[in-house]
């Protein structure tokens, strides 16, 4: 069961969440939630008990030392509430790991205790290898079961069908609880899928001001976005065969996007620059 906190009335609450695993390449949703932790000064109002999800022979528990004292530091998915998010709306974190067993139950007692907490909205990252470039913006695919909340969020239908991982489940059982639910995808170059992967979790960081209307600090992620396009770059001019391959990806990205240069498209970047620097866009 869930290990609950006294947690104030909160103000139309949203729920974020990311979780370690196979939705994660890159570390870059679980980075993005981190990330949103540290900027908004989240502060842990629940956890979910790690001997009821966990085969803690897969997620091993770690010794850890914190104010001169060792300890045990158990796996498990931690519940973190951000009220100073810069706009009307707190926001509900879910640092998680992906289960080992259970999905079910585990997905149902979250969702259940989201409810308690007014959560009516629901926003799942994730991260998976893709045939991209580095070289180019990250892309970033939300999708949406609910045709009401696709026209909403500018999101598609998902077509994918076969295996899933907890963000699947997740997103499965928000839509069918009457949670509005959206699921925002990075995809990560797979000859660069290594951890971390900073300009993933920038592109997520993106999505994210899009779909919550808010200006999110980004503090040093930019520098460290370039840091690794710099790295990988390097890679690839280091073999002839991994150069050429990213210029074909370069390629066909380049004319997949020529019809995303639309005048809706740069309004929308435009406003999200002027946000960022504090002015109001043109009426």
């Amino acid at each position: 069961m869930l290990e609950l906190e006294d947690v104030p009335p909160l103000r139309d609450p949203i729920l974020v969440a990311a979780f370690e695993g196979w939705n994660d390449a890159g570390e870059a949703a679980t980075a993005t939630v981190a990330h949103l932790a540290d900027v908004w000064d989240a502060e842990p109002v629940a956890s979910l008990d790690p001997e009821d999800y966990y085969d803690f022979q897969v997620n091993r528990p770690r010794v850890v030392t914190e104010d001169g004292r060792r300890r045990v530091q158990w796996p498990t998915t931690r519940i973190l509430l951000a009220r100073r998010t810069g706009f009307d709306r707190d926001v509900v974190l879910v640092e998680g790991i992906e289960p080992s067993v259970r999905w079910r139950t585990f997905t149902i007692e979250l969702l259940e205790y989201a409810q308690e907490l007014g959560v009516d909205t629901v926003v799942i990252l994730g991260a998976l290898l893709a045939d991209v470039p580095h070289t180019r913006p990250i892309p970033v695919t939300t999708t949406a079961d609910d045709e009401q909340v696709r026209a909403r969020y500018e999101a598609e239908a998902s077509r994918y069908e076969g295996p899933t991982g907890i963000v699947g489940v997740l997103a499965d059982v928000s839509t069918q609880a009457g949670l509005t639910c959206i699921t925002c995808w990075a995809a990560v170059p797979h000859y660069a899928g290594g951890s971390p992967s900073p300009k993933a979790t920038l592109s997520l960081l993106g999505k994210l001001e899009a779909v919550l209307n808010v200006t999110i600090p980004l503090g040093d992620l930019p520098e460290s976005a370039r840091a690794w396009e710099r790295g990988v770059n390097e890679l690839a001019e280091s073999d002839e065969e991994v150069a050429e391959y990213v210029q074909s990806l370069e390629e066909q990205t380049d004319t997949a996007d020529l019809p995303e240069a639309s005048g809706d498209a740069i309004a929308r970047e435009f406003e999200r620059y002027l946000r960022r620097r504090g002015d109001d866009p043109p009426a």
